[in-house]
């Protein structure tokens, strides 16, 4: 294939390929040594939030209301941050994350307690605040559960509970380089959690990750969220597939549930709206970067995919790129 997209298929695994694409910028977290009783509420963010239990169990007021039950080694990861609680039991008033003093370990690693009399704490767990690189409408972070439960996955991933025991084995030591350290084994897990999810059928067969499943599919997928800056065709699309033009166009209409070239602004439309807000980038340059032959253009085919105009997420102020 002479095709330039063709550089992209070096693992032939398309899940693996956009997984490339899926990275996490900047971790941040938090040691945590409570006695009973205990509550923390973690307001709602942009970014993820997880979180492990290294001694004693806890409850989890999960986004919908609910409270679950977690123990000693479990696991969760809240993939888009929603408002939530850790306490010692359903019936304790929790403090918000912001009210507890804080207490840095190392770079990125803090500690927070309420053991001021010195007595060893009975709780142990860790949080992290990942961000990832991807805009929140991304197909793969908009189907994910709003609480995704590790220990439901390691029957299918045995590794990840030896991810979370390393994760934890740097938080409690302070080391040099811990938090560079950290930075790679949150990066693995999200990966590997996210990967595990999708394979392992924990979500709808139907729309997005089955064509994602798919291998011929897959690899359209893979190839438009690795290059969302490049001016896909129909015809393009159909040669990464090895499928005719109109059998191609039909096959993805079918089962992503809209057109190629539809589905192909959204993602360049997301793009764009994570270099206005991310990167504050000037209009005119993300126009620019993604083929538009003016400014306009670019602004009408943004605000029909995202509902606003570009200059809502650059504040009104045109900074240089």
């Amino acid at each position: 294939m002479n095709d330039r997209s063709s550089k992209f298929f070096v693992t032939g695994d398309p899940l693996t390929d956009i997984l490339r694409g899926l990275r996490l910028d900047g971790v941040e977290y938090g040691r945590c040594e409570f006695r009973k009783p205990w509550g923390v509420a973690f307001p709602a963010q942009a970014a993820a939030r997880f979180h492990f239990i290294g001694r004693s169990g806890c409850w989890l007021k999960q986004p919908d209301g609910d409270w679950v039950a977690l123990e000693a080694g479990d696991a969760v990861l809240l993939p888009r941050g929603h408002v939530h609680v850790l306490a010692s039991g359903p019936d304790v008033e929790p403090r918000s994350i912001a009210d507890y003093d804080t207490a840095k370990i190392c770079r990125d690693v803090y500690c927070l307690s309420n053991c001021d009399d010195g007595c060893p704490p009975a709780t142990l767990l860790f949080f992290g605040t990942m961000h990832f690189n991807v805009d929140s409408a991304h197909p793969l972070l908009g189907m994910m559960p709003d609480v995704m439960h590790t220990k439901r996955l390691e029957a299918f991933e045995p590794g990840i509970p030896h991810l979370l025991a390393a994760m934890g084995r740097e938080v409690a030591m302070d080391r040099i380089g811990s938090g560079g350290i950290l930075a790679r084994l949150a990066d693995v897990l999200a990966a590997t959690v996210i990967r595990t999810w999708v394979e392992c059928g924990c979500s709808d067969s139907s729309g997005w990750v089955a064509a994602v499943r798919d291998r011929d599919l897959g690899r359209v997928l893979a190839a438009i969220h690795l290059d969302p800056m490049r001016g896909w065709t129909v015809e393009e699309l159909a040669r990464v597939m090895g499928a005719s033009r109109s059998g191609f166009a039909e096959r993805f209409t079918s089962v992503v549930g809209q057109p190629p070239l539809k589905y192909v602004t959204q993602v360049r439309m997301y793009q764009a709206r994570q270099w206005l807000i991310r990167d504050r980038v000037r209009i005119a340059v993300a126009a620019t970067r993604l083929g538009y032959e003016s400014e306009a253009a670019f602004s009408r085919a943004f605000k029909r995919v995202i509902g606003a105009p570009p200059s809502h997420f650059r504040g009104g102020a045109e900074e240089a790129a």
